[in-house]
């Protein structure tokens, strides 16, 4: 089932989150428990050559993919599109026109402005022919338009009204940055909890998707009963870390015991 259906059904999906730009990393990850995998091009060490490799494993998970692009590359929207993910996310969509230039190479025309070319992505999707892959990518493939500022949150509702924009994707800790005026960075800080909670609303008033970095996993149930249903999460070194702990600490009681 592809991510917009997943999420069209009322599902919360949690994605893995890969900043680790190897293949065979990403292999592992995806199969792991996750529902989908993200490749992170923003902070993470992905780039165009690993996000062309990586997304094979994931697909062959049976997964959808994503990624996240740089601050402005809209144009790496297109090529990670063509590559077979199914969602892009935006990182610092501030301004309608920056939501208008990813929407715009996000989606074909009469929509957006999006060149023909999907040289990876149709032969890995392996369904239809080319007028199938044209008459559905549209829907199938989602734009994730992140806020992560006050002037995003001013103009959310233009945002959420750019023809080409499916869904937000809110960073908590660049929020509870801009929340601060530049004091804290804390991705739960419960002053800015009621503002969390009206992105999804207002998101989901327009009929569009709203999904969020989680930090802390334990406040997930939180999130999705705000109308939250992509969770991304676990890093490589977030996953190698809880499983190194839970290993060492099984070790350690049965020396102990």
């Amino acid at each position: 089932m592809s991510l917009e259906a997943k999420l069209a059904a009322g599902e919360t999906v949690c994605s893995a989150w890969s900043g680790v730009p190897d293949a065979l990393t990403v292999e592992i990850l995806a199969a792991q428990g996750f529902d989908a995998v993200t490749l992170d091009m923003q902070h993470g060490g992905h780039n165009e050559d690993s996000v062309l490799r990586s997304v094979v494993p994931v697909m062959r998970a049976g997964k959808p993919c994503l990624v996240r692009i740089p601050v402005g590359r809209f144009d790496m929207a297109s090529r990670a599109l063509d590559f077979g993910a199914e969602a892009v996310i935006a990182p610092m969509v501030n301004s309608i026109e920056d939501a208008s230039r990813f929407a715009a190479a996000m989606k074909y025309p009469p929509v957006g402005e999006r060149s023909w070319g999907p040289t990876y992505g149709f032969p890995r999707y392996g369904k239809g022919d080319h007028a199938q892959w044209l008459r559905e990518s549209n829907k199938r493939t989602l734009s994730f338009a992140m806020i992560e500022t006050r002037a995003a949150v001013d103009i959310l509702d233009r945002i959420l009204d750019t023809p080409g924009i499916d869904a937000i994707f809110l960073g908590p800790s660049d929020f509870s940055i801009a929340w601060t005026n530049g004091e804290r960075v804390n991705s739960t800080l419960e002053e800015m909890m009621p503002a969390v909670e009206q992105v999804a609303r207002r998101a989901h008033k327009a009929g569009k998707y709203a999904g969020i970095y989680v930090l802390d996993a334990s406040i997930s149930g939180r999130f999705v009963s705000m109308g939250y249903q992509l969770l991304a999460m676990g890093s490589e070194a977030t996953v190698m870390k809880l499983g190194s702990d839970t290993l060492l600490k099984a070790v350690h009681a049965s020396l102990k015991g």
